[in-house]
């Protein structure tokens, strides 16, 4: 349970963020890792987590106050969410509100009064679920290059086309998605072209076929393929073809939370190791005692709390208007890549008892694939760090 972390992370947070640690980690205590076991087995939405982070007002953090959000900061959510995760639900856990806290950024910012009211309202409250729809299967992370269309008939488009990699679209209501508007030949910027709706989820006109994958079994991943469906124009946000710049307000912003999400489980890895290092005896004495297993723990404590630091420096400066991306995706990929060395040294600690389900930590290491890939691969993320932050040529 949440209690066992030694927790002195909390030293260099501000009042605030402890203020959110403190409450976050009462409420996950409610959900054990029993709990997550249970849902990864039976692939069961975690309806009861969601519903009780809705009902006690978490799920609208970083949202305006006057429609039901707390208005904190980057830096607030980024505690939530490393802590939803750390409580043992990891990826799972954080992914089922994930789009709560980052997703709507594009209808804050850009939306009319009247779309923030009708959205953002029953989001926050937990009445609604959303997904996010960017990804297709042809073009991957090359956004620019989306194929789905929509065409403008009256006063609705009709959207033709497919996506993938869409988490919850299995439970969600509404979806925010990117299409073209205009073809690629006829815009002067590959950037242009592209707009961006919030809209009802319509069953009748797009079919969702849920992906099976090695882990978080609970939140369901789905291609979406759909052909004249009728989104109504009022469902759109800002003006037609100025969708990229819109959806890239916010991306920043769940590299930081997605790195955060990965800390949790990485520490919660860190957490089950030290604990069966300390009490499993083999040949007489605890397998603790053992350089072979304390030296590899201890470097992973130190290279998740770099990560950490790295993370809420980050959010810091991204609370603070800072908008480049070279610290968020340093912290993402910092993250990222500890939290998977710890899972990874969690389960080779626990021997062969790591491989069995009973220990979480097999579940834990089948999750933390997730922030390593998504929402942009450890790959791109180098490429952009030598080509903005070093000067180097473009590789691609």
């Amino acid at each position: 349970m949440y209690k066992d972390v030694i927790d002195s992370q909390k030293n260099n947070w501000t009042e605030s963020q402890r203020t959110v640690r403190d409450a976050i980690a009462k409420i996950c205590n409610k959900f054990p890792d029993d709990y997550w076991a249970r849902l990864d087995q039976t692939k069961q939405f975690p309806t009861d987590l969601h519903s009780t982070l809705a009902r006690d007002g978490w799920l609208g953090i970083c949202m305006p106050q006057e429609y039901g959000g707390s208005e904190l900061g980057i830096a607030e959510a980024a505690v939530m969410m490393q802590t939803i995760s750390e409580s043992g639900g990891g990826m799972t856990a954080a992914s089922s509100v994930h789009m709560n806290i980052f997703g709507l950024e594009p209808v804050v910012k850009f939306g009319t009064e009247i779309q923030r009211k009708r959205w953002l309202v029953p989001l926050i409250s937990g009445k609604e679920k959303a997904c996010f729809g960017v990804t297709e299967p042809n073009t991957g992370l090359d956004t620019l290059k989306l194929q789905s269309f929509a065409r403008r008939d009256g006063d609705h488009y009709t959207l033709s086309g497919q996506k993938i990699w869409i988490s919850t679209a299995q439970n969600a209501q509404k979806i925010l998605i990117l299409v073209r508007t205009t073809p690629r030949d006829q815009v002067t910027k590959p950037s242009q072209g592209l707009s961006l709706f919030y809209t009802d989820l319509n069953r009748d006109a797009i079919h969702v076929k849920e992906i099976k994958k090695m882990g978080r079994h609970a939140v369901d991943t789905n291609e979406l393929f759909f052909e004249n469906w009728r989104v109504p124009m009022e469902d759109m946000i800002g003006r037609e073809n100025e969708g990229f710049k819109m959806i890239m307000h916010g991306m920043n912003a769940e590299r930081i939370l997605i790195g955060a999400e990965a800390l949790g489980l990485g520490f919660a890895a860190l957490r089950k190791a030290a604990l069966y290092a300390r009490e499993r005896e083999v040949f007489t004495r605890p397998i603790g005692k053992n350089q072979g297993i304390q030296h590899p723990l201890a470097d992973s404590w130190m290279k998740l709390e770099a990560a950490r630091l790295m993370i809420y420096h980050a959010a810091r400066m991204y609370d603070e208007g800072y908008a480049d991306g070279d610290y968020s995706n340093s912290a993402k990929y910092l993250a990222a890549e500890a939290a998977f060395e710890a899972c990874e040294r969690a389960v080779l600690s626990h021997g062969g008892m790591g491989y069995s389900a009973e220990f979480n930590v097999e579940r834990y290491l089948r999750e933390v694939f997730i922030p390593r890939i998504a929402p942009v691969s450890r790959e791109m993320i180098l490429n952009y760090i030598a080509e903005r932050v070093l000067g180097l040529p473009r590789s691609y």
